[in-house]
């Protein structure tokens, strides 16, 4: 049994250096590219397993050489894939403008990640985490499937979209940027406690809020480093949170805890370019950790 079960998007992340994030209509040069594995969920399933979880992966990767490429990738790093499927389509792709000062956009072009289904073993598989993630790169009905299957569930609303009241009625968690924050409920932050008992969001370098119906707001300052690439920050943030609040034994858990270590994470992530490979281990998190809160 997985303490974190990731269920989510596997994409091949192909990375264009520029200088800046081209404006609608132009064609701006790139001064490198490089392709590499990545996707929400993958992405976060190293990070959950990089922070010290036991963790599994439920996805869906083509037959192809990006799947073996994300295969490797996520074995390297110790994620479960026996609940990962093979698909038909082709593994998914995403397409990612990185500018000189670190900030990205992107791209994704779903493929196999649109044939995601939760199989009987997978089903199992989240029945008996301790904490299950998931984001929406892949079909909404596979993420209220797995909601309406876990015990403790945080949903990483991102792309952003608009969400249905029946699958926010099985998050125990939400977990947001300021853009998807807006995109659920309006720019009161406060306003996600009308539709979530509980919510994360993070404000890039000024740290994250914490939103609860049951406690006061929580601030916690951001951590302040030279940025490289801000791919995957987000990623790691989750990934860092679900395998920090697994470890933990009290109910409610301490979201304190867990979103300094997770935002110390994604700090350190950004000082490293590409998805996956910028995704830190436990003892440079919690190093790191030591040096800013404690």
């Amino acid at each position: 049994m997985a303490e974190v079960v990731v269920v989510g998007s596997a994409n091949v992340d192909l990375v264009l250096a520029v200088q800046r994030i081209p404006r609608p209509g132009e064609t701006l040069l790139a001064s490198d590219l490089t392709r590499g594995p990545g996707g929400k969920g993958a992405n976060q399933a190293v990070a959950a397993a990089r922070a010290g979880a036991s963790t599994s992966f439920v996805a869906s990767l083509g037959a192809d050489d990006g799947g073996a490429l994300l295969r490797e990738a996520l074995e390297s790093s110790g994620v479960d894939l026996s609940l990962v499927s093979t698909s038909g389509s082709p593994t998914g792709t995403a397409i990612i403008t990185v500018a000189a000062d670190g900030e990205n956009s992107i791209v994704v072009a779903p493929s196999a990640n649109a044939d995601l289904k939760l199989s009987a073993e997978a089903s199992t598989g989240i029945s008996q985490a301790k904490i299950v993630l998931s984001q929406l790169e892949i079909p909404l009905s596979t993420v209220q499937a797995a909601a309406e299957e876990s015990a403790y569930f945080i949903l990483n609303a991102a792309p952003a979209t608009d969400l249905s009241d029946e699958l926010l009625a099985h998050v125990d968690l939400l977990v947001v940027n300021e853009t998807e924050a807006e995109a659920i409920a309006g720019k009161d932050f406060n306003d996600l406690l009308t539709r979530v008992p509980a919510a994360v969001v993070t404000l890039g370098a000024d740290g994250a809020v914490i939103l609860s119906r049951d406690a006061a707001e929580i601030r916690i300052p951001g951590v302040s480093v030279e940025v490289v690439d801000t791919t995957a920050a987000g990623d790691t943030f989750c990934g860092v949170l679900a395998a920090t609040l697994a470890a933990e034994s009290t109910t409610p858990r301490d979201l304190t805890n867990a979103v300094r270590r997770a935002n110390v994470a994604a700090s350190l992530s950004v000082q490293t370019a590409g998805a996956i490979p910028s995704v830190p281990h436990g003892e440079a998190i919690d190093a790191r950790l030591a040096e800013v809160y404690l």
